[in-house]
C-alpha cells in the first residue's frame, strides 16, 4: 500500500491549483513500481504510448517509440517516458489510490519515466496539474512563478521557454514529492540514473466543452430555439447591442439546462486520452460463468484507467463508463457505489455484488465489453 505522509486537507486548502510545493518524503520507504528493464519492455508494445526525448545543445529532440532496442541513444542525455502505465501495470493501482482525493473524471493517467545522467525536456509551461514523485535516482528540478514567458526558439506553438527565475530549486529523492499547478514554468535535470513518476489531472477548456456540447445537441437533434427580438436597430448594416447579448443568452439558457450537459459531460469526463487494456473474454460471459468463477473463489478487477463517474443530482439514474451511459434501479445505487469506489474486490466482495439480478447484469455487461475481469 501507498500512504501519503502529508495533510491532505491542509495540501487542498492551501496549495492545490495555487501555487507549487516540494514535500520532501512523501512516500516513506517508497519503492519503484516498476523496474527500468519491465519499463523498456513496454515500450517496444505497438499499444503503449512511449518517446525518448534526447538532450541536444540549447534544443531537444523526441524519438516517438515503440522501440526494438536503446543502444543508439548512448549512456546520458536522454530519457524514455511512457504514459498511462495503469493501463499495462495492474500493480499501480495501489499507487494511483494515494491520489483518488482528487476526483477521477480529472485524473489523466500515470507517466513514468526512466532517465540517464543529463536527460531533461527542458524549462515548459503545462496546462494541467502534475504530481512528480522521484524513485530510485536524483533529478534536479526548478520551478518559477507564474508569468509572461518567452517561448523557445520563438516558436509559439511550443510548451517550452526560454527561461525562468526558480521560486523552487531542489534534488529529489526517493519518496519526494513535487506538485506543480498548471501555468507554472519547471524544469528537471537528471543526475543520476532515475526512475520517476508523474500523475497528471486535467479539465476541459472552454473550447472543448462548447463543443462537446454542439455535438451533443446535434446527436439529440436539440438546442432548436432561435432567435426573437423586441426592437430592431435603427441603421439595417447593424448588429444591435441588444440583439448581441439576446443571441448570447440563448447559449446562457441552454447551458442552465442539467438536461442538456449533464449526458455530455458524464460521456465526455469518463473517456479516457490513451488505449485501455480491454478485457473482452474470447466468448461472452453469461450468469452461469460469473457464478462459477466466484464459486472457485475468483477476484473481481476493473481494467486499468477505466473511469466509473455518476452525476451528482442526475435526472436520470446512472453512471457513465468510457463515453458511455448506463442506467440502473435506484435500489441498487449501494452496489453500484461499490463499483465506482474500488479497483479491486475480494471473493466475498464480488460475491455480495451478484446477489441482486440487477447488479449481476449490470457487471455482466461491464465483463463481456472488457472493463471488468476475474482474476487471482
Amino acid at each position: 500500500m501507498f500512504s501519503l505522509n502529508f495533510d491532505i486537507s491542509e495540501f487542498l486548502t492551501q496549495y492545490w491549483q495555487k501555487k507549487p510545493i516540494l514535500i520532501k518524503n512523501a512516500f516513506p520507504n517508497f519503492e519503484d513500481l516498476i523496474s527500468a528493464d519491465e519499463l523498456a519492455g513496454l515500450a517496444c508494445e505497438e499499444s503503449v504510448a512511449s518517446r525518448v526525448v534526447v538532450t541536444k545543445p540549447n534544443d531537444w529532440q523526441i524519438v516517438e517509440g515503440p522501440f526494438e532496442d536503446y543502444d543508439q541513444f548512448g549512456d546520458k542525455n536522454w530519457q524514455l517516458l511512457v504514459q498511462a502505465l495503469n493501463h499495462w501495470h495492474p500493480d499501480s493501482s495501489d499507487f494511483i489510490n494515494a491520489f483518488r482525493f482528487i476526483p477521477d473524471w480529472r485524473f489523466d493517467d500515470l507517466m513514468v519515466s526512466f532517465a540517464t545522467p543529463g536527460g531533461g525536456v527542458g524549462a515548459h509551461i503545462d496546462n494541467y496539474d502534475v504530481f512528480i514523485i522521484q524513485g530510485e535516482g536524483q533529478r534536479h528540478w526548478t520551478v518559477g512563478d507564474k508569468g509572461q514567458y518567452a517561448p523557445k526558439n520563438n516558436d509559439p506553438t511550443t510548451p517550452l521557454i526560454e527561461g525562468f527565475e526558480p521560486i523552487i530549486d531542489a534534488v529529489l529523492e526517493k519518496g519526494d514529492l513535487l506538485y506543480i499547478p498548471p501555468g507554472y514554468p519547471h524544469q528537471g535535470q537528471t543526475l543520476t540514473l532515475a526512475m520517476s513518476y508523474s500523475i497528471g489531472f486535467r479539465a476541459p477548456s472552454q473550447q472543448e466543452l462548447f463543443s462537446e456540447l454542439a455535438d451533443s445537441l446535434i446527436d439529440n437533434n436539440s438546442g432548436l430555439k432561435r432567435f426573437t427580438s423586441s426592437n430592431e436597430p435603427k441603421l439595417a448594416s447593424q448588429i444591435s447591442t441588444s440583439h448581441q447579448q439576446d443571441m448570447m443568452a440563448l447559449i446562457t439558457e441552454l447551458a442552465a439546462n442539467p438536461d442538456n450537459y449533464q449526458a455530455m459531460l458524464g460521456k465526455m469526463l469518463s473517456q479516457n486520452r490513451f488505449e485501455l487494456d480491454l478485457c473482452e473474454p474470447e466468448e461472452p460471459y453469461s450468469v452461469e460463468d460469473i457464478t462459477d468463477y466466484l464459486s472457485q473463489g475468483a477476484l473481481l478487477y476493473r481494467i486499468g484507467g477505466l473511469k466509473l463517474l455518476h452525476i451528482e443530482g442526475d435526472s436520470v439514474q446512472r453512471i457513465f463508463v468510457n463515453g458511455e451511459a448506463f442506467e440502473y434501479p435506484a435500489h441498487i445505487e449501494a452496489d453500484i457505489k461499490d463499483l465506482c469506489e474500488n479497483f479491486r474486490f475480494s471473493n466475498p466482495q464480488a460475491l455480495a455484488l451478484t446477489q441482486t439480478p440487477a447488479t449481476q447484469q449490470l457487471l455482466l455487461s461491464l465483463l463481456n465489453l472488457g472493463y471488468f475481469y476475474f482474476g487471482e
